[in-house]
């Protein structure tokens, strides 16, 4: 059996493992890649002559696709957790905690925000279980309509966007519900009489298992063991132009002919190469939107006396260039016994992707600056490292999980034909692993 699977990030890694377990030496796999080194939006650098994750830097370790594939790959003891640390949001000029019990920074009553903002929006999410609400059961709206609409707009705007630019680096205007939330859209959708109910129904029962895991030397050691285990013929540096069906099955220019092809790239490359044989399905995806993001690696003198916080969220609105702070020399025990103290400044939201055009040392100097706004420091840097992600996260928009539903329909219609990524079942790399494994599962079975 010859497979090809396009896209050499977490997603296609995973498919391209998952193929070589079931088939062994009796698969012909080849892996192609676009840019010059696998991974896709995960990559670790060197910060100071120490590894650096770059993209993403933790998953949810409540998810159990990451803590098995290095078990699986015999690397459980890379797997590390969180200090427990809270972050901190900087809204109106200060930093406030973060709120507690809330999902995906949506509260469950007032207390849970008070302090951050103003007393008529504490009064109007007091009185919002009273107020009729309105919910297309099925259907769907943004983050923004549904929370602003409900408990005011400072609740969005310096609750919700902080979160939500973190996961997705976007806002709660050009994410839905029903994809980012889709706890909170089941329980609208069984009739929670006001969204401070429906809130509490959603949360998740307390638990003191960590919610958040890392790697110890970043996630190139979980790259390269996955490309080891596949063993793939590597085509670094090779884009996909075209795709088209034949008698075997399917052919890649200018890779060749295959029994079965997966594509993990992202949703524009997918697009065009779906236009000829699946043009329906090539209208859907062209349909999801992407945002752009860029991080910043600071290496700062030891001792700094940075709070002692996991990090600090930026409200939409407020006059820094930055985002987000990791202090990950905090967050991260591991981290802790560095020579210098490691922190992430994240820049760009979607439709703002400014700092990418920036030179290195203006984005760096941002950083610094911003850093030392946040903090009330007087900072300098030893080393830093920049990292831009054109295009590196879809935006789940309202509709989204009909439109994918839609696609998984005409994708079905093409048998051999698979695709994975992160805009398919969530942008997390537990799920962009699980969506990697499921592609791989419906090659085998088909």
């Amino acid at each position: 059996m010859r497979v090809a699977v396009v896209g050499a990030g977490i997603s296609g890694l995973v498919a391209a493992y998952r193929l070589r377990a079931a088939l062994g030496s009796e698969l012909d796999l080849v892996l192609a890649e676009r840019r010059d080194r696998i991974g896709g939006t995960l990559h670790t650098g060197e910060l100071a002559g120490e590894p650096m994750d770059l993209g993403a830097e933790a998953f949810v370790g409540r998810r159990p696709e990451i803590p098995a594939l290095l078990d699986e790959l015999g690397l459980s003891d890379q797997l590390v957790h969180p200090a427990g640390k809270r972050p901190l949001i900087w809204s109106g000029g200060a930093a406030h905690p973060l709120p507690e019990r809330t999902l995906m920074g949506i509260p469950a009553g007032p207390d849970a925000v008070a302090g951050l903002v103003d007393e008529p929006t504490l009064q109007r999410m007091a009185a919002e279980p009273g107020l009729p609400l309105r919910w297309p059961s099925g259907g769907d709206m943004s983050v923004a309509d549904l929370v602003a609409d409900r408990f005011g707009e400072q609740v969005v705007r310096r609750s919700v966007d902080p979160l939500l630019g973190g996961v997705y680096a976007g806002r709660a205007d050009s994410i839905g519900v029903r994809a980012a939330l889709p706890a909170l859209a089941a329980t609208l959708d069984a009739g929670a009489p006001s969204l401070t109910d429906a809130i509490a129904r959603a949360l998740p029962p307390p638990s003191t298992a960590p919610v958040f895991g890392g790697l110890r030397e970043g996630y190139r050691v979980l790259l390269r063991a996955l490309r080891s285990a596949a063993a793939p013929k590597l085509e670094i540096g090779t884009s996909a132009t075209a795709l088209t069906r034949n008698a075997r099955g399917w052919r890649i220019d200018p890779i060749g002919e295959f029994d079965a092809v997966v594509l993990a790239t992202p949703a524009p490359v997918s697009t065009d190469l779906l236009r000829t044989v699946a043009p329906r399905a090539a209208r859907l995806l062209g349909g999801v939107e992407l945002s752009s993001s860029a991080v910043v690696a600071l290496a700062l003198p030891k001792p700094t006396p940075l709070p002692d916080n996991s990090g600090i969220l930026v409200a939409t609105g407020e006059p820094l260039r930055a985002k987000a702070f990791t202090l990950s020399g905090r967050k991260w025990p591991h981290l802790a016994d560095r020579d210098s103290m490691p922190v992430r400044v994240s820049f760009g939201r979607f439709g703002d992707d400014r700092a990418l055009s920036w030179p290195d040392e203006e984005l760096i100097a941002a950083a610094v600056e911003d850093l030392s706004t946040v903090t009330g420091l007087s900072l300098r840097a030893e080393a830093a490292l920049v990292r831009r992600w054109r295009g590196g996260l879809p935006q789940y928009a309202p509709g989204h999980t009909g439109r994918i539903a839609a696609l998984d329909e005409q994708i079905a219609e093409l048998p051999g034909l698979e695709l994975a990524g992160a805009y398919l079942g969530g942008v997390g790399v537990p799920a962009c692993a699980a969506s990697g494994t499921a592609a791989a599962q419906r090659i085998l079975e088909r």
